[in-house]
């Protein structure tokens, strides 16, 4: 190799003519090919770079730790092993699929019967599989390796297609011969071009005199998981027409010409190398967030970086403060010192939905755009969920971004991406793929793309790659149940075996799963401090983790941010409500109504228009449209956010009807919140959208009945003294179960009784949520039976939720030297962000994913009729849908914006048979393959021009202020 880590072309003057013969590739529609021997001078070559130029420091001294002469070692093997990774091509039954090849090799005396002879015997080697059955062989013939010491380092070659093969497996190959080499005469040059293949590799690869030493070394599972993905990538680099083309045009090019155009080509921008911030907490927090003028910085976030500092090894920190304290803020610090001392090169952020992950978006971009200043260089960026491509900020990074190599359509969209330089953030286009995307250096997406890292499924690897060499940011922990919790724990303890930093935010998090998290993440109980730590009643409360156990805990003040909540029962029932928000609200105010379900949502709004008149109330929940989602977030924002920031905050009285899209990630603050009876921490969490911000001195500036804090708690029967067990309605009960509706309504008892005492935010905040999800008994005894009753149920559930998600959990990392053969046996095959992949790592049915257009009275179809122009100020409400051609980009894309998910009345197996049948008699062939990314394979809804349609025995009415409701024929 040069010094730019180019692998020379030195194979083929190792090799003679039968082992030169041995072909790789061939081009379908075309005669083109590529010869085995340079394949793998590609493939080794990009290896190197992918080393030297890509690879996050952290994964590299993770790797070097292992072998013995560290980074030396460590690179020779990932360049050897991404060079041999298609040795399994030198077999019969892989070279007699392209007869005209087969007949060459034939001509070189390698003979071998026709794919039809041969028959579907041939699934039994396919070329993975042998090539670790070569390699094995090989290593224990011309080294000397015992076979217990061969698979560790063979397994990247089986499993380099997304699998490593299982043991059955390899036994069935070596009991069939004739598959790897021709029966006869012929079998003996067959294992000759092998060995001399191989032979040529370890010497122009460099580790033919390091595979004797290698043979006594133990490789972590960490380790050949990492390795494996780095030749999958390697290969698939290498394996890139457009970047390293076929015989016979590429004949004329040196090897070392060939793979410099390709690197130039592919470009793709190097690791974050963060440098550890200098100064005090005020002085980084300034320059990073453009802090306001006279803002402070707040104890949370100066302990969240003092922490960061103070810990021996990076590990996880588990920070604990209430809403609106700046907790994001303090993990980009906080991954900042990481990043700078683990040698991590980049950040993901994980988030609970797709609409805190475009809410995110921008905030990452504006904190990288903070570093630019710092270390100034190119950085690759993705936004990670199945619908990115409809986010305004991250299509406009891809248009800037420009088609940096040339590749196919993929999810974000194409077709519209002009060509050009890359910006300094980019959205590449070699990452912009559903199995690459992760690989970027800068992520904000989904929760799912984590939990993916703990289901066993089809290139794992690579999931592991792409969290194994950033800072990992878990956001709102608290709002993942015992199911997805299953698939967290497994992903932390890699995590911890990776030592991936990682730093977990949360407001409301039990005692129990904080301890829970801590162990999980170093692998058993964190160090003999672990009870306390569950037992730890401060807030705000700062927890971390070393890899190896040790604990660091910190107590940082709060703010000097508080609010008193006045809690009060109100029987439930809509003109109950209406009758006391006339009381309330009669000098104005706004209120924020919390329900648990979308159908109560509706209901209260329709019986408070009816009361106050449309304009007094807004709804807001998830079954809207995508684009009215987004401008729903956008207008409650821009109405009800923070003084200074939000305009037109309405002066007259006015009713926010919501779901629980309202709790997470909206900076919103309202004069009075009622709130459906729910669990205690996603109620205080709720508490903070109310008074979240001052209004003048001591809110002089809300209404004055409305000055104080207050919450009316309703959604149950409350019976008539506290002695009578509460009855929540039943859509509550069906969404949260009814033991942690009555452990929260307990704890809140001795606020809600004749002279109650308020609720302080944010000191109580810990202590109703070690109440609420502790194990002491709470609440009047006369609830005793109802409550052993509700919590045998709750456990039941609990222990299905575990059973059902261990199903498809990644097993424990294993011991040293043990192969990774079967890693992803009886796992689920592919995995993404579709309904059907979240569907495997949250306890959720598969839910139905349409894209909603309008028929005119024409019969033409056209996108929906309110929609207001693009950022750009292009229209994009009624445009026309041909349906015997293509529609223009902007226009599929338009339709597309408008995804809508329908609710779970479509999720029951008969209903959503019956659903899909139905949405799929409307079948457009021009709509389908590359000429319409956007469309194809979408299922169409289509309302008629009063916004309404009839689906599965279900009518469906659709308003851009209402959002989907829908009844049942019957009860129509």
């Amino acid at each position: 190799m040069n010094a730019g880590g180019v692998v020379r072309s030195g194979l083929l003057e190792r090799l003679g003519g039968p082992a030169r013969s041995v072909w790789a590739k061939h081009d379908r529609d075309g005669d083109g090919w590529l010869p085995l021997w340079r394949h793998m001078e590609d493939a080794a070559a990009v290896a190197g770079l992918l080393w030297d130029r890509w690879l996050p420091l952290s994964v590299r001294r993770l790797i070097a730790g292992e072998l013995p002469q560290g980074e030396a070692d460590a690179r020779a093997l990932v360049v050897w092993l991404a060079g041999v990774h298609d040795i399994g091509k030198a077999t019969p039954a892989f070279a007699c699929q392209v007869e005209p090849l087969a007949d060459v090799m034939r001509g070189q005396g390698l003979q071998m019967r026709s794919v039809k002879s041969m028959g579907p015997d041939r699934r039994i080697a396919p070329h993975g599989l042998a090539g670790q059955v070569l390699l094995g062989e090989w290593l224990q013939d011309r080294y000397g390796w015992s076979g217990a010491r061969t698979g560790q380092f063979t397994v990247v070659v089986g499993g380099h297609h997304g699998v490593p093969p299982e043991p059955g497996q390899i036994k069935a190959l070596y009991d069939r011969e004739e598959l790897l080499r021709a029966p006869g005469g012929s079998g003996r040059l067959w294992a000759e071009v092998q060995a001399e293949l191989l032979d040529a590799c370890a010497g122009v690869f460099g580790v033919g005199g390091r595979l004797g030493e290698w043979g006594a070394v133990r490789l972590p599972q960490t380790v050949q998981v990492l390795v494996s993905a780095l030749v999958v990538v390697a290969d698939w680099i290498a394996s890139n027409p457009d970047l390293f083309p076929y015989f016979p045009d590429a004949v004329s090019v040196s090897g070392d010409e060939r793979v410099a155009a390709a690197w130039r080509g592919l470009d793709l921008p190097g690791p974050w190398q963060a440098q550890e911030p200098e100064g005090g907490a005020q002085e980084v927090f300034a320059s990073r967030f453009r802090l306001p003028g006279g803002a402070v910085v707040r104890p949370v976030q100066e302990a969240a970086l003092e922490v960061a500092r103070e810990m021996r090894v990076p590990g996880m920190l588990i920070v604990e403060a209430p809403m609106g304290e700046g907790k994001t803020e303090a993990a980009l610090a906080a991954a900042e010192v990481f990043a700078a001392r683990s040698g991590a090169g980049g950040v993901f952020f994980a988030l609970p939905t797709m609409a805190t992950g475009n809410a995110m978006f921008p905030r990452l971009l504006e904190w990288l755009d903070g570093l630019r200043g710092v270390e100034g260089s190119r950085r690759s960026v993705y936004l990670a969920h199945s619908k990115a491509a409809l986010n305004d900020d991250f299509s406009d990074l891809v248009a800037r971004s420009g088609r940096l190599m040339s590749v196919g359509i993929d999810e974000t969209g194409g077709g519209e991406r002009p060509s050009g330089a890359g910006a300094e953030l980019v959205a590449h286009a070699w990452l912009r793929g559903r199995k690459k995307a992760m690989l970027a250096s800068f992520v904000a997406g989904t929760i799912d793309q984590l939990l993916f890292a703990g289901l066993k499924s089809r290139h794992l690897a690579l999931r592991h790659l792409a969290v194994a060499g950033k800072v990992v940011v878990i956001d709102e922990a608290h709002a993942y149940d015992t199911y997805m919790g299953v698939y967290l724990d497994r992903v932390l303890s890699w995590l911890g075996a990776y030592r991936v930093p990682v730093v977990v935010l949360s407001a409301t998090l039990p005692p129990v799963r904080r301890r829970e998290l801590l162990d999980a993440y170093a692998g058993g109980p964190a160090g003999a401090g672990a009870v306390d730590v569950a037992r730890e009643a401060g807030y705000p409360l700062l927890s971390a983790v070393t890899p190896s156990g040790e604990l660091l805990v910190r107590r940082p003040a709060a703010s000097g941010r508080s609010t008193t909540v006045e809690l009060e029962c109100l029987d439930d029932g809509m003109e109950v409500l209406a009758e006391r928000l006339a009381q309330e609200t009669g000098g104005g105010g706004c209120v924020l109504v919390v329900r648990n379900t979308v159908k109560r949502v509706l209901e209260t709004a329709r019986v408070l228009r009816e009361r106050f008149g449309d304009d007094a109330v807004t709804v807001a929940h998830s079954s809207f449209v995508d684009v009215d989602r987004a401008l729903k977030d956008s207008d409650l924002l821009r109405r009800f956010g923070p003084p200074g920031k939000a305009e037109g905050r309405p002066g007259r009285r006015h009713i926010v009807v919501a779901s629980q899209v309202a709790e997470q990630s909206l900076d919103v603050d309202f004069d009075l919140l009622v709130s459906d009876l729910c669990p205690v921490d996603l109620l205080l969490q709720r508490m903070g959208r109310l008074h979240r911000h001052p209004r003048g001195a001591g809110q002089s500036e809300r209404p004055e009945r409305l000055r104080r804090a207050r919450c009316l708690l309703t959604g149950a029967d409350w019976g008539r003294t506290v002695r009578d067990v509460p009855v929540p309605v039943r859509g509550s009960v069906a969404v949260y179960g009814r033991y942690l509706l009555l452990r929260s309504a307990a704890v809140l008892l001795p606020h809600l009784e004749g002279a109650a005492r308020p609720v302080r935010l944010p000191p109580d905040i810990s202590t109703l949520v070690r109440a609420a999800y502790g194990s002491t008994p709470v609440g009047p005894s006369s609830w005793g039976a109802a409550l052993e009753e509700a919590r045998a149920g709750f456990d039941a559930l609990r222990a299905d939720q575990g059973e059902r998600a261990s199903v498809f959990r990644l097993g424990e990392v294993g011991r040293p030297g043990k192969s990774l053969s079967g890693w992803v046996a009886a796992g689920v095959g592919d995995a993404d962000d579709s309904r059907a992949g979240k569907a495997q790592v949250r306890d959720s049915r598969q839910s139905l994913e349409v894209v909603v257009v309008q028929r005119r009275e024409d019969g033409s179809l056209a996108t929906l009729s309110w929609l207001e122009p693009d950022r750009k100020g292009r229209p994009r409400a009624g445009l026309e849908l041909p349906q015997d051609q293509a529609p223009a980009p902007f226009t599929a894309r338009t339709a597309a914006s408008c995804g809508l998910r329908l609710p779970m009345q479509f999720s029951y197996a008969a209903t959503m048979d019956r659903a899909i049948g139905e949405l799929e008699e409307l079948y457009l062939p021009a709509w389908q393959g590359k000429d319409c990314p956007w469309l194809a394979g979408q299922l169409i809804l289509v309302l008629d021009a009063r916004c309404q349609t009839r689906l599965a025995g279900f009518s469906l009415r659709y308003s851009p202020a209402d959002g989907l409701e829908v009844t049942r024929d019957d009860d129509a």
